[in-house]
């Protein structure tokens, strides 16, 4: 419990911060969501300096607008682009952004947009990983990622885990206005996937982490979230 309530207090900190500041942008109001923010342009411009995204062919990401031009972005290099169905509800719970299959990146990448040019896929039909971008609410500078409070990044990162598809060589990446990065310590879970490569608008570093989780752990699902969500029904099944 006290683990959540001091992520709580740090989301609704940086949430008040970016919004008083006037560097959080559309859609408002920034709470209850992964905030978009001033020089998300740039941030995905600075990561795309960055070896891991050079080196990257497939990448995951988040649906969040922060990370739009991250999308776009990899679209037009020719990166194929994963994203996640919201809240994993259905069991082809991926849809796929192939840059060879589509004529209108900009359509593509939107959260509406996606579900309408990407191809819904199962996790047995995604390719091998080479590089996450995760959206966040805040991150601290040894890499602890706090997001919105759903944990779905972090249990979609154990989906793909679990079927050999990320490992701990894997980088993980997060893009972030400046005032988004917080001086911890801040209790971070062991099932919570640690940043190995933070960007924004002005700077990158890399904190030092450690081993990412590996898979599923099954004893912090709840009935009611193995329910809604058929893929780790059928993951447990197998």
């Amino acid at each position: 419990m006290s683990e959540r309530l001091e992520k709580a207090a740090v989301r609704e900190r940086v949430w008040d911060d970016l919004e008083d500041s006037g560097e959080a942008r559309f859609p408002f109001p920034p709470h209850g969501r992964i905030p978009n923010f001033a020089g998300a342009d740039e941030a995905a411009d600075r990561l795309a300096e960055q070896p891991e995204w050079e080196q990257a062919t497939t990448i995951k990401a988040n649906p969040d607008a922060p990370q739009l031009p991250v999308r776009r972005r990899a679209l037009r290099e020719g990166k194929t682009v994963y994203m996640a169905v919201p809240r994993l509800r259905d069991e082809e719970c991926f849809l796929k952004l192939d840059p060879d299959e589509l004529t209108d990146y900009d359509a593509a990448t939107t959260v509406s947009g996606s579900s309408e040019h990407g191809k819904q896929v199962g996790p047995d039909a995604v390719d091998r990983v080479d590089l996450i971008v995760s959206g966040s609410v805040a991150v601290t500078r040894d890499g602890g990622r706090i997001g919105k409070g759903e944990g779905y990044s972090d249990l979609e990162y154990a989906v793909l885990s679990d079927l050999g598809l990320v490992d701990d060589s894997t980088p993980v990446a997060t893009t972030v206005h400046d005032r988004q990065v917080i001086d911890g310590p801040v209790a971070i879970g062991s099932h919570d996937v640690a940043m190995d490569l933070v960007v924004t608008p002005d700077y990158a570093f890399r904190p030092e982490t450690g081993d990412q989780p590996t898979g599923i752990d099954w004893d912090l699902l709840t009935d009611e979230r193995l329910a809604e969500i058929p893929v780790l029904r059928r993951l447990r099944e197998r």
